[in-house]
């Protein structure tokens, strides 16, 4: 690249002023070469055409950790923008629990994880999860409505059961009731990774109940291969990154991918892999439109979905 095409777009500064837009502000971060708000304006314009590509087949992953906050309601407004949801079994945990009236708490970082084993309460980052809104309430919600789908029938996919659960479900706040209302499935490839699935399994014990998990990765194997397009808003890694861009590589890669994450590339672990690493695999195109985004997804994300 010569020296004129490098220096082609000089920095400029943000002019701040009372009343701005979120996506005025994002809009502003676009020209002012700003480090990791260069890369957030650019993958919210990767989102803004992913979105709008009526061809295009997108796809929304996240881990369990950001549901026990309240990111829990702004990922509930998303669903309906998205195609697929590929997530982990503690999103099933998390969502559940707060949607039959589980209570989380805010706390700290810095509790002492002794005393609070003691009182029963669990610590996920700064969150406080007491025993009594987490497994109590999967328990008892749970077992009524397991009993309701044998009836209908013995074997279900994850996602067909996802469903069903989210029909049932009484809460706006809630990422299972919205994409059983907006007909979005979600996937869980890890679905006994969880009480959710933990739940599952002691009711198979004395029940003829029976989880069909490859149901689930035929339907996944027909998205991707009935699409002309796809696009993914990926956050964090794990599983749920993993599923989004291992089946995409057998229709040829993400034609747009856009990743959010705190971690560092240099352990060699999928979490930290720049999309750029996905290339190599085919799971991404080499002329998807691409960008990592580092950063809080509990920061980043509210910001993006405004500014969209």
């Amino acid at each position: 690249m010569s020296k004129s095409s490098l220096l082609s777009n000089p920095v400029k500064e943000m002019k701040l002023r009372k009343g701005m837009t979120a996506r005025e502000i994002v809009e502003q971060m676009k020209g002012a070469g700003g480090f990791g708000a260069k890369n957030l304006a650019d993958g919210v314009e990767v989102l803004r055409e992913m979105l709008g590509e009526k061809e295009c087949v997108n796809f929304l992953s996240f881990p369990a950790c950001i549901v026990a906050t309240g990111m829990r309601g702004a990922l509930a407004q998303v669903v309906k923008d998205f195609d697929v949801i590929i997530t982990t079994c503690g999103t099933l945990d998390h969502d559940l629990a707060r949607a039959w009236g589980g209570k989380y708490y805010e706390g700290s970082f810095e509790l002492d994880d002794w005393k609070l084993h003691k009182q029963g309460v669990n610590r996920l980052g700064n969150v406080l999860v007491p025993n009594e809104s987490y497994g109590e309430v999967l328990e008892k919600g749970m077992e009524p409505v397991l009993k309701e789908l044998v009836r209908v029938k013995e074997e279900w996919g994850g996602r067909e059961l996802i469903h069903e659960f989210g029909k049932r479900v009484k809460d706006e706040d809630s990422i299972l009731f919205q994409a059983a209302k907006h007909n979005v499935p979600i996937y869980v490839p890890g679905i006994t990774d969880g009480a959710f699935g933990t739940n599952l399994a002691l009711f198979a014990q004395d029940k003829k109940f029976k989880l069909n998990v490859l149901k689930d990765e035929k339907e996944l194997s027909d998205v991707v291969f009935d699409s002309k397009k796809t696009g993914a808003l990926m956050v964090g890694g794990g599983i749920s990154k993993h599923h989004v861009i291992w089946w995409n590589q057998f229709k040829g890669g993400l034609d747009y991918a856009v990743y959010v994450t705190t971690a560092s590339q240099y352990d060699g672990s999928l979490s930290g892999a720049r999309l750029k690493e996905a290339v190599s695999w085919g799971k991404v195109k080499e002329k998807a439109r691409m960008v990592t985004v580092d950063g809080d997804a509990t920061i980043l994300l509210p910001l993006m979905f405004a500014a969209l």
